[in-house]
């Protein structure tokens, strides 16, 4: 018998039970992009943030996005990549102190984030403005949700595991798949995992496919 794959995502996938994790709200504050050389996106949820504004005034700035999911969500608005992180916010740290401390970056972000990435550059002299475009929150679905014993589970990001954690609890009997580091470092110290080789879902899928 196969075992079940769950996908607690915003994003769907055809072969996994997809499970949304998070309600997202977003939010509209007033930006002047004239004041900046570059965006920081981190998500692609930034990207639907954007599409509240005129294009006009921001697809001039190029992107430094922190996974290739995320540059190519600013890049369907017509917007420029800079340069692609690696997944994790923290890699973006040798990225943004490879360019001149007197760029003005705009970081576009969630209400909540799992990295420290700014403030290790604003630390070193870079110029860092942050701005929140959006708030999530854990949904219906996910605190209701049972999951068989022998499935496998596959988390997102560290808000999916966040959120699973609340009203669920990992048996030693589950295979779980994170999609990255910081996703992982969600986990319970004692829960086994494996690491996606790339941080995308497909990746993840790949893994779990080996495992039914």
């Amino acid at each position: 018998m196969l075992k079940p794959i769950y996908l607690f995502s915003i994003n769907s996938h055809p072969d996994a039970i997809h499970i949304n994790s998070l309600d997202i709200m977003f939010f509209k504050p007033e930006i002047d992009f004239s004041k900046y050389d570059a965006l920081i996106i981190t998500s692609k949820q930034v990207s639907k943030a954007l599409t509240q504004y005129d294009n006009a005034d921001y697809l001039h700035l190029p992107a430094l996005a922190v996974s290739r999911q995320s540059a190519q969500s600013y890049e369907k608005l017509g917007g420029k990549i800079l340069e692609i992180g690696e997944g994790y916010g923290d890699n973006l740290v040798e990225k943004i102190k490879s360019y001149p401390k007197d760029k003005k970056w705009l970081y576009l972000r969630a209400e909540t984030v799992a990295s420290d990435f700014v403030d290790v550059c604003r630390q070193e002299g870079h110029k860092i403005d942050e701005l929140v475009l959006y708030r999530s929150a854990c949904s219906d679905a996910i605190g209701c949700v049972n999951v068989e014993d022998n499935a496998i589970l596959i988390f997102t990001s560290p808000s999916s595991v966040k959120c699973y954690l609340k009203d669920h609890i990992l048996s030693k009997e589950q295979l779980v798949i994170v999609i990255g580091k910081t996703t992982a470092k969600a986990l319970p110290e004692d829960v086994e995992y494996i690491l996606s080789t790339e941080t995308t879902i497909e990746s993840c899928m790949a893994i779990a496919k080996e495992h039914i």
